[in-house]
């Protein structure tokens, strides 16, 4: 079983490689995204990235810096084939990850302003924002010295494999085939 987590950017291009693996390769998906908006639900809470980051905050700071990645570890594991766990980003979930073995983070990074567009292409609950909104949204996730709060920077930093994604989708896929092909 291969485990790929992946981390990045504000629509660096997650989402991309994500589908990419699961219609070229069959991998399963498993995203924090996802499991924090079922609970953002539940609570009530307008679904938006301040209510992901202050329910992702808070369930770390109730359980554990590594507790979302380990739920959707939990559940990839009762599927049993190659699955990625998208939206890494805090250090100890990579570090929860790591210590399962089979586990190799992927980070995805593009030029701001070219993210930015990607975001509102995208248009999700959570995209309908200013540029000074995304960048300032940005900050606030790239560093922290709270074990319990995002560091984007720092997951980026422990990255196995790391992917450029300012051209085309062509290219991105290219990259992703290389890597794939070091892990066989």
């Amino acid at each position: 079983m291969t485990i790929v987590g992946i981390t990045g950017t504000l629509g660096a291009g997650k989402g991309t490689i994500v589908d990419y693996l699961i219609s070229h390769h069959g991998f399963r998906h498993f995203s924090v995204r996802g499991y924090l908006t079922d609970i953002i639900r539940q609570k009530g809470l307008d679904l938006n990235r301040d209510s992901m980051v202050l329910v992702a905050n808070e369930l770390r700071a109730n359980h554990s810096p590594s507790y979302i990645a380990e739920e959707l570890l939990a559940q990839a594991e009762q599927y049993g084939g190659n699955c990625i766990i998208e939206s890494i980003r805090t250090v100890g979930e990579v570090t929860a990850l790591r210590k399962k073995g089979g586990f190799y983070l992927f980070a995805v990074d593009a030029d701001p302003k070219l993210r930015y567009e990607r975001v509102l292409q995208r248009g999700s609950e959570t995209d309908h924002i200013s540029y000074d909104t995304f960048i300032e949204n940005e900050q606030r996730e790239m560093t922290s010295t709270d074990p319990n709060k995002q560091n984007l920077a720092a997951c980026q930093e422990l990255a196995d494999y790391r992917f450029d994604n300012n051209h085309s989708f062509e290219e991105l896929y290219t990259q992703v085939e290389d890597v794939l092909s070091k892990l066989k």
